[in-house]
């Protein structure tokens, strides 16, 4: 039998009734073998996030304090669910001993895991499931990237197509056999890897929207969703802040071809957004979304004859990775070039960057800017459109959005454009009414 892989995120786990909703969901469709949880969610926008909760555990402990407040508010929200599903007593003594750890000063991923875990742990009995711990089978190597091996590891795991398998999300173990987590939202990842494992026709990603929105809607009043999307498209939207979906979660599954959809586990009749590797020629839209993130800074030198000294963009560069300061966008010119930066990796390393920017270079003139936002309009579609950039400035001009920064890269799959964090949210508006339909 072809399988599905279907991972759940926290809102689709925040209580009994979501869990609930999730054993619906699966038994609509037999091939639903393979199901990846993440830690409960928020039951309303007042409560801390569990996984929150946990990394304040930890650091509690580390301070020498008492970590008993938010370890209750954990420990409670599991018993609960366990409670309300009418499971039994069984992950009381799990929990005890698990506070145990804590006190006695267990890591800080190994604490923050436990979201995913218990939520397995519960999951996994509720549906009579096989449990598989992914620190037996999702692996990182010696530098903390992820181990190619585990595809063949977790595919062994997860063999019997007959089985349902549970596995929580967001960790899995380093060459020592700790646990290491991904980054947050990395349960996204989890569902990839597992997907792609078992070879899977289908992974299924269920979340709290009836798939991809085309803007963000704390912005954009009422923004459409796509039926359809590219694994490119999806990874610049996610990568410029669309929050649907983890960026680093398509890679497992665009190399082996697995489609991905994003469903409403709160609407699952909603056919939701199907992610491809290829799409028609004739697409929904024009674009696929607009999608941006605020909080960038950017360094400017401006030499003349820049363009005729050899070595001079790899040492403006180096000054960066010196710094150990990733660096987002490069724009250029025969005499300038320009370095964007997110901001908050800066950390107090501006002042000595422009010192060693000013000994290294020798500039003409620099520059740094802060409060700078970056917003990309994403497409496949764009290539084939004549006009789209005379498009995107025309609705910034009409709004009034000054632009700082303007990069598009060869394949054009996306422009990106760069304006004060003022302009953010007015810039993003004039744009969707500028690309949607009349």
């Amino acid at each position: 039998m072809n399988r599905i892989a279907s991972k759940f995120g926290g809102s689709s786990l925040a209580d009994s009734g979501q869990f609930l909703k999730v054993r619906g969901i699966l038994e609509k469709d037999a091939r639903r073998r393979i199901v990846v949880v993440s830690a409960p969610g928020r039951r309303h926008s007042g409560e801390a996030k569990l996984t929150d909760l946990l990394y304040l555990c930890h650091e509690l402990v580390q301070k020498g304090m008492s970590p008993e407040e938010p370890f209750a508010l954990i420990r409670d929200r599991f018993l609960e669910i366990e409670k309300n599903l009418k499971l039994g007593t069984g992950l009381a003594d799990e929990l005890a001993g698990f506070r145990k750890q804590i006190l006695e000063g267990a890591e800080r991923d190994f604490i923050a895991s436990r979201g995913e875990y218990f939520s397995g742990r519960l999951m996994s009995r509720y549906l009579e499931a096989t449990f598989i711990d992914p620190k037996d089978g999702i692996f990182f190597d010696e530098a903390g990237n992820f181990d190619p091996k585990t595809y063949a590891v977790l595919g062994g795991l997860l063999e019997d197509n007959s089985k349902r398998y549970v596995l929580p999300g967001f960790y899995g173990a380093d060459i020592k056999g700790r646990i290491k987590t991904f980054s947050r939202g990395g349960s996204d990842i989890s569902g990839a890897i597992a997907a792609r494992a078992a070879k899977a026709d289908l992974y299924e990603n269920w979340t709290d929207v009836s798939g991809l929105l085309m803007a963000d809607p704390r912005i954009v009043k009422t923004p459409h969703s796509l039926d359809l999307v590219s694994y490119r498209e999806i990874r610049e939207l996610s990568y410029m802040g669309a929050s649907v979906f983890h960026d680093e979660a398509v890679a497992p599954v665009r190399e082996a071809g697995i489609p991905i959809n994003i469903r409403n586990t709160n609407r699952p009749e909603d056919a939701g957004t199907l992610i491809v590797s290829k799409l028609p020629e004739v697409t929904q839209y024009d674009i696929a979304g607009i999608a941006g993130k605020k909080n960038f800074s950017m360094f400017s030198v401006e030499k003349t004859m820049m363009n005729k000294e050899v070595g001079f963009a790899r040492r403006f560069l180096e000054i960066f990775e010196n710094h150990r300061v990733s660096i987002e966008h490069c724009p250029t010119s025969i005499d300038s070039m320009s370095v964007v930066v997110a901001s908050e990796e800066m950390d107090g390393k501006a002042e000595n960057i422009l010192e060693d920017i000013r000994r290294t270079l020798l500039p003409d003139h620099l520059e740094a800017e802060h409060e700078l936002s970056l917003i990309a309009v994403v497409g496949e579609g764009m290539a084939r459109q004549v006009g789209m950039a005379s498009r995107v400035f025309k609705a910034l001009a009409e709004a009034r959005v000054n632009v700082r920064i303007i990069d598009q890269g060869a394949s054009e799959l996306n422009i990106i454009i760069g304006v004060g964090n003022a302009d953010y949210e007015r810039a993003i508006r004039s744009l969707y009414s500028e690309m949607m339909p009349k």
